[in-house]
């Protein structure tokens, strides 16, 4: 029997210091996987990674900026220099900036962005690639949003992100079929992490997400594993989101005017004057 069927099967997480990335890694850790915790806060991951070993799993904390390939690669690396094998690439580090387009900065704002949510996830999959293309198996997958189905108002940049993560992943899915290897994305609707304390959105309107129908990263962790034990190409979470979706993409012109309405007007306080008025 061969090293990579005698060791445990291992997932490589990518923004694993805090949310969905963290929830997952204590999941497949408490399942038998061992994790590789990929992110720039190293002091969150190494507390993560003491934590798992001390329930008994595996953990290697490993800090890494997905904007730079050369972290990446390294990671990759240090990886497969402990483990010798890499079975699920969790593409998930990522961040938004929800505000007008003309409010966002060029750099921190918009570049960021894209160097984060886009650049990042291909920059990853990309290293990895390589390895399950070696061992004819493996399982990629990329933590959408319901953004990147759906764009909205103030969501821009952020839609963009992830509208091109979505061309990415179904691109990169037809790519690896004939190899073995599974890629998959998920649509995760408002979760209740840290990503909503920075995305610096201001609503006059007090419209958002209520509570109670914010998922919480466990119920999208669990979602990741069942897609790892039967894999299909895509998850929406909610699933009552679908019809909203299908409502998108039959009337767009029915959702452009009640989002004009009950938002944007509302939101930017825009007064009916004819044209050429001042």
């Amino acid at each position: 029997m061969s090293d990579i069927e005698e060791t445990p099967p291992v997932i490589l997480i990518t923004g694993a210091s805090s949310g969905i990335g963290e929830a997952t890694a204590r999941l497949f850790a408490s399942y038998g996987y061992g994790v590789v915790l990929a992110a720039r806060r190293e002091e969150r991951l190494a507390a993560l990674a003491e934590e798992i070993i001390g329930q008994g799993g595996i953990a290697l904390a490993i800090p890494t900026d997905v904007t730079r390939l050369e972290d990446i690669q390294a990671c990759v690396a240090e990886t497969l220099a402990n483990f010798h094998r890499i079975d699920v690439l969790f593409n998930n580090a990522g961040f938004g900036r929800l505000k007008w387009l003309e409010d966002l900065q060029p750099l921190e704002d918009i570049d960021a962005q894209l160097q984060v949510n886009l650049k990042g996830a291909i920059f990853a999959a990309w290293a990895v690639t390589p390895v399950m293309i070696e061992n004819r198996k493996g399982h990629i997958i990329n933590v959408d949003s319901l953004a990147g189905l759906i764009a909205t108002p103030t969501y821009s940049v952020y839609a963009a992100t992830k509208f091109g993560l979505r061309g990415f992943n179904e691109a990169l899915r037809r790519e690896l079929h004939p190899w073995g290897i599974h890629v998959s994305i998920i649509y995760p609707g408002s979760v209740e992490t840290e990503f909503n304390q920075h995305t610096g959105a201001r609503r006059k309107t007090g419209i958002a997400t209520p509570k109670r129908l914010r998922l919480d990263a466990e119920y999208v962790a669990k979602s990741a594993w069942r897609l790892v034990k039967h894999p299909r190409r895509q998850v929406i979470l909610p699933r009552y989101m679908v019809s909203v979706i299908w409502m998108n993409s039959l009337f767009p012109g029915l959702v452009d005017s009640v989002i004009n309405r009950f938002f944007v007007q509302k939101q930017k306080e825009i007064k009916h004057t004819p044209l050429g008025n001042k």
